[in-house]
């Protein structure tokens, strides 16, 4: 063998390394983002009441193995498949697999990692809807947001569509996953009305405790680990910039969850456990989207403001747009999946202030008005809501005929 051909083969094994090496990496990515489903189910069970445990339980398992098949089916090409006009993929309908020219991974590897961020956008709707949302309706919306409204708004800004040909940044999905679920969970919950019980007639909302915090707030811990796979994952590879990208995710979520404590303790008299576990989550989801683009201190400013304008937008919810979210799904990952895009524009290196402000809007806008569609037709024909006496004794018993809590005797309240 002669110079050049030991150079040669050194340089394919190198790459073959290289290769198999950011797969890996890519795939670890991809197993604690769907742990984070275990997450989402435990944050859901623990803020709402016992008797709609085991149907929370079962809304987050579906909420992957619909997002699965249809991302698979239909979603994936929608997102990938080839341009047309900017808008959606036209190609790989039912054959995902020939889209390879589309990533440098194999293509399982690459189909698989975008399949767990699209069921996380579809679980995040769980929450906001929780203890009064017929289930045939919720496997419906579920599928329907895999297949009408994040492939769409995810070819515009991961696909190659005509916001990342703008330069639009959103590196692991502020907008694309956390915000595009957090619309839908505010229409969906508009839609489908409160809980029984949830506001007096003069219309002062009532506080509906969860039922166990410690379980909810086992979840935010679970979030909180998994999204060092969210985020850092987002890489693809097995880059240099994994230890920064976990660095300004932590610091984010660090101060978040330090400025919901201090904020709450002074406006309430007392910190709040709940809001703080949801503080944790507001910092993760604002520094989704410039976690890779941000320095640690911009993180931490970043983590501050989320941290504030979440229990900000969850009494506004609550108390002035009277939106009964049991979980705060609409404060948590819409609202600061919003601020964090746009604080991108104005902190992250290389991204433009109009570009992101152009950037959400647009999916604010598609979504509001696909997630209205979507849920209207649900509304007018298998119906959204179960009836007064269904809700009263317990999605557990009625749509599931069982109880999560077998021979425990409940709270009786409307």
């Amino acid at each position: 063998m002669n110079l050049s051909d030991l150079v040669t083969s050194t340089g394919d094994q190198l790459g073959s390394v290289e290769l198999l090496i950011n797969i890996m990496w890519t795939m670890l990515g991809a197993f604690l983002v769907y742990f984070m489903q275990a997450g989402f189910a435990m944050v859901e069970t623990g803020f709402t009441r016992a008797k709609n445990a085991g149907n929370i339980i079962m809304k987050n398992m579906m909420d992957f193995v619909i997002g699965s098949l249809f991302f698979f089916i239909l979603g994936f090409a929608l997102m990938f498949g080839k341009d047309a006009g900017g808008v959606l993929g036209t190609s790989g309908f039912f054959n995902p697999a020939a889209l390879q020219d589309v990533t440098s991974l194999p293509i399982g590897t690459f189909i698989f990692f975008h399949t767990v961020f699209c069921a996380t956008a579809a679980t995040i709707v769980s929450g906001a809807m929780a203890e009064r949302t017929k289930f045939v309706s919720y496997l419906i919306y579920s599928a329907c947001i895999s297949i009408f409204i994040y492939p769409v708004t995810g070819h515009w800004i991961w696909g190659g569509g005509w916001l990342s040909q703008m330069g639009f940044h959103d590196f692991a999905g502020s907008t694309a996953v956390h915000m595009v679920g957090g619309v839908c969970a505010l229409v969906g919950a508009w839609m489908l009305g409160p809980r029984t019980g949830k506001y007096t007639k003069e219309g002062k909302p009532n506080a509906i405790p969860g039922h166990n915090i410690p379980i909810g707030a086992l979840g935010v811990f679970i979030l909180w680990f998994c999204w060092f796979g969210f985020n850092c994952g987002s890489t693809t590879a097995a880059t240099t910039s994994i230890g920064d990208i976990a660095m300004t995710t932590n610091l984010a979520a660090a101060a978040s969850t330090l400025a919901t404590l201090i904020f709450t303790w002074i406006k309430y008299g007392k910190p709040d456990v709940s809001m703080t576990l949801n503080g944790s989550l507001a910092g993760l989801v604002a520094i989704t989207a410039g976690c890779d683009v941000v320095s640690n201190w911009e993180a931490i400013l970043i983590g501050l403001i989320a941290g504030v304008f979440v229990v900000l937008v969850i009494e506004f919810v609550d108390k002035v747009l009277k939106v009964d979210d049991p979980v705060g799904a609409i404060g948590v990952h819409g609202a600061c999946g919003l601020l964090g895009t746009v604080l991108t524009g104005v902190f992250g290196t290389g991204c433009s202030l109009l570009t992101q402000l152009i950037g959400v809007g647009s999916v604010l806008l598609y979504v509001l008005i696909l997630a209205f569609i979507i849920f209207f037709v649900l509304k007018k024909t298998v119906g959204l809501r179960v009836n007064e006496t269904e809700e009263y004794e317990g999605l557990d018993l009625h749509e599931h005929g069982m109880s999560a809590y077998a021979n425990f005797r409940f709270h009786e309240d409307r």
